[in-house]
């Protein structure tokens, strides 16, 4: 696999998974729950686990293609904030947008 399109199958998994938690009720997309509507937390703590996911996607597709580079915490950090980021929109359909009707 080319180093470009592992890159952007990446970053086209992790657009779906930060978005998945706000685009339905179920946990992980499988598991039903008790609750009406599924809790803010809740959906936090499948963005964290979704992001552990992507993570771990992306290094392996790294170690497919050759030598892992060795991260710190900065790339931890930032990546983790860009996660958050592209989980915006499914954020604003999910709390902010106004039901019509």
């Amino acid at each position: 696999m080319d180093t470009s399109i592992a890159g952007w199958l990446v970053i086209a998994i992790a657009i779906a998974a930060a978005n998945l938690p706000f685009f339905n009720d179920k946990v992980f997309a499988i598991v039903g729950a008790k609750w009406q509507r599924k809790p803010l937390f809740i959906r936090l703590l499948e963005m964290t686990a979704l992001y552990l996911v992507v993570g771990a996607v992306g290094f392996a597709l790294e170690a497919n293609i050759g030598t892992r580079f060795p991260q710190t915490w900065e790339f931890y950090a930032i990546s983790a904030c860009t996660f958050l980021v592209l989980g915006f929109p499914g954020f604003i359909v999910r709390y902010l947008r106004k039901a019509h009707g």
